[in-house]
């Protein structure tokens, strides 16, 4: 499986493939479990959702840095891909751990597909 390079190219895989929902509803379900309040209506917009995850990763580095730590815990974002980016701008940061968020919930969602 090839990940998508971008936020554009991953929401372009996953309404192609009529995965957007499901990718949806497992970002709700990663949530839920790591105990964040945060519920996705399932009609999103992949513009809201993307401007709604990156807010939500900023806050948590921001003020609840151990649910923050939790969440990517939960949702298994890979360590090594976290400690290459570059922390001195949290705003930034936030983006491409959003990004990353949504990548491996895509992994899951795909994996998913192929193996029912």
């Amino acid at each position: 499986m090839h990940l998508p390079e971008s936020f554009e190219h991953l929401v372009a895989e996953a309404n192609k493939q009529k995965l957007y929902k499901q990718l949806v509803l497992q970002l709700n379900k990663d949530f839920l479990y790591a105990n964040i309040d945060l519920d996705f209506d399932v009609d999103i917009l992949p513009t809201s959702l993307k401007v709604l995850l990156h807010e939500t990763v900023y806050k948590l580095i921001n003020e609840k840095f151990a649910d923050y730590l939790n969440l990517l815990y939960i949702i298994d974002v890979s360590e090594t891909k976290i400690k290459q980016l570059a922390g001195d701008d949290t705003l930034k940061l936030s983006e491409q751990v959003a990004f990353l968020i949504l990548q491996r919930e895509w992994q899951k969602v795909w994996l998913k597909s192929q193996y029912r």
